[in-house]
């Protein structure tokens, strides 16, 4: 009997284990994405709703009206809902980021080859863009540039904040040396290292 590269079992044939921490950041990132997009999908069919939460955060009305302030107002309606608009946007596009990079890290469990670096890429680039969105939009552009703070009716930073630390949370976990890392340079595919040798029996 000759035992050959494709027939020869290899260790990724049987899978990943289902607790080991690929399988983790798969579930968070799918977590992150589910989130993401449903919140897409809310302004997207619900559109007036968050659409006065934008118009009543740049324009300040709801603030303290300090003259010091607010000249920084944005009171042009097109204005704000470009603004808006283009959250929605953002938002889409980083749903769809986190979607494909949630099926790459499942394509990479059910491997089991240790194959997780596309996906960790992927996975960064949404987390990153859902950051920046909330860390450097909602909560420092919005929460002061525009004194959103100051408001008890339009204030959405309680909210911004729980998404910035559950997804920097993600993000510091897809990156932990257990979750698995391909060579340097090595394509995602594990090599063959096996020497294709004959066995007879």
């Amino acid at each position: 009997m000759r035992l050959t590269p494709a027939n020869r079992k290899q260790p990724h044939d049987r899978g990943t284990p289902l607790g080991a921490p690929a399988v983790a950041a798969t579930v968070l990132t799918g977590v992150v994405a589910l989130y993401i997009a449903l919140v897409a999908f809310g302004n997207i069919t619900d559109f007036g709703t968050n659409q006065q939460f934008v118009r009543h955060v740049l324009a300040m009305d709801t603030t303290f009206k300090d003259d010091d302030l607010m000249w920084r107002a944005v009171e042009s309606r097109a204005l704000q809902d470009t603004a808006y608009v283009a959250i929605i946007a953002w938002e889409t596009l980083a749903a769809l980021v986190l979607i494909t990079a949630t099926v790459r890290w499942a394509l990479a469990v059910r491997r089991g080859d240790g194959s997780q670096d596309r996906a960790r890429r992927l996975s960064t680039v949404g987390l990153l863009m859902l950051m920046l969105l909330f860390g450097g939009g909602f909560i420092g552009i919005g929460g002061e540039w525009f004194a959103m703070w100051q408001s008890k009716s339009w204030n959405g930073l309680d909210a911004a904040t729980r998404v910035f630390t559950l997804t920097g949370i993600v993000l510091l976990f897809i990156h932990l040396p257990c979750t698995g890392r391909g060579r340097p340079g090595a394509p995602d595919e594990a090599p063959d290292d096996i020497p294709d040798r004959a066995v007879r029996h």
